[in-house]
């Protein structure tokens, strides 16, 4: 069923909208980062103590998620935007002003739950106006907003070297701010029908529906399963270059920053061909080259080969699990018409979830190599292929 708007939308200016919504996360996340030893000396703590504001962040978004996921299938998904949006300018404004740690992980909470009312909504947002073409709309999200973690710990060491580290926070207010009046400008409303049953469906029957779809439930955990390897790898990745191969800090930027142009790369190649080629091909597509250069990253780290068959290896898996994750999500919200936004909070909470496991089970099996990531980032990928093959044995 087409949405129905009160205003006229134009794609071209809509996904950029969205996908600077979707940023509001990875930016909070990400351009703090290199002020953490001075927050540490500033509110009287230790450096483990400010490092778990991380943790606390990716909690209360998590717990958003299940919160707003629901809400967003029954009430106005523009108010749940200005909601979150506005509920992440407050928090942002609050927190140059905090005197100790306790308030400055409450206030991150605070901050992550109620941004996730604002990016909840996105994905079905996209799945309404690209209808079969999902996967492509979410490409270009994922594509644009992909710039938010690339630039956001280069834009926080400027303004905690220009000034101070609250600065950072008050420009995420000024970047929310205008986020906001965009939103308000441009962002359509979905005009839903007053009498519609889906509206009388309860909270919790809305995530039994989502469960209970065993085909779903299979590409729900390919999506989660897939997030494993990409956690793993950011979780892994400095230890790896700086350590296990001793590179230097400049040389690890440029690698990373490397491997976001192939996550990049994939996401555009996915809109170019997705339309003709479908989302189950293309996970297809993109599950076969994980498979092969999973592989191939185990292999070079067993045989303890040169660091270049290691970049070698991680450029096309971790393009290729970006492909897998956005076709998965794409499968999962077409499924759900009137439940997008739940399905958004089943996949968001599930990610975030098994996300948090990649540390400790690395350190589990930490042997002072790079052997356990890529062992994970293998043995993931293989879960992910059992998943598909079920699916496509059942078809």
């Amino acid at each position: 069923m087409k949405p129905v708007s009160s205003m006229r939308v134009s794609l071209k200016l809509l996904l950029p909208l969205l996908a600077s919504i979707m940023a509001l996360s990875p930016l909070a996340i990400d351009m703090y980062l290199p002020a953490m030893p001075i927050l540490a000396k500033h509110l009287g703590t230790d450096m483990p103590m400010v490092q778990n504001s991380l943790s606390i962040y990716l909690l209360g978004y998590a717990f958003g998620l299940i919160l707003f996921g629901p809400m967003a299938d029954k009430y106005s998904r523009r108010k749940m935007v200005l909601l979150g949006i506005s509920g992440f300018l407050v928090a942002s404004l609050l927190l140059p002003f905090v005197t100790n740690i306790e308030q400055f992980l409450s206030l991150r909470f605070i901050q992550a739950f109620i941004s996730s009312a604002a990016t909840v909504v996105v994905p079905g947002t996209i799945r309404e106006y690209y209808q079969k073409d999902t996967a492509k709309g979410l490409s270009y999200v994922s594509m644009i907003m992909m710039l938010a973690p690339m630039i956001a710990p280069s834009i926080g060491s400027i303004l905690l070297v220009t000034h101070s580290w609250q600065l950072i926070f008050y420009v995420l207010s000024c970047y929310s701010v205008v986020v906001l009046l965009l939103v308000v400008k441009y962002l359509p409303e979905v005009v839903r029908s007053s009498d519609s049953q889906a509206k009388q469906i309860s909270f919790l029957a809305r995530y039994k529906i989502v469960f209970s779809n065993s085909e779903a439930r299979l590409d729900i955990i390919s999506s989660m399963i897939i997030s494993l390897a990409f956690f793993a790898y950011i979780t892994a990745i400095p230890f790896v270059y700086l350590t296990v191969y001793k590179i230097s800090e400049f040389s690890f930027s440029i690698l990373f920053g490397i491997t976001v142009v192939a996550l990049m790369t994939a996401h555009f190649t996915n809109t170019r061909l997705v339309v003709r080629k479908g989302s189950r091909k293309m996970l297809w597509y993109g599950l076969t080259l994980s498979v092969v250069s999973s592989l191939a990253l185990f292999l070079a780290n067993l045989l303890s080969m040169p660091l270049i068959f290691t970049v070698l290896s991680i450029l096309p898996l971790m393009g290729s699990i970006s492909m897998v994750a956005v076709n998965s999500d794409a499968l999962v919200l077409t499924k759900f018409p009137e439940q997008s936004g739940t399905a958004t909070a089943v996949i968001g909470t599930l990610r975030f979830g098994i996300g948090a496991l990649a540390g400790p089970i690395l350190a589990y099996y930490y042997d002072g190599s790079a052997l356990p990531f890529a062992g994970l980032m293998f043995f993931s990928v293989l879960l992910v292929l059992v998943c598909q093959i079920i699916i496509g044995y059942k078809e």
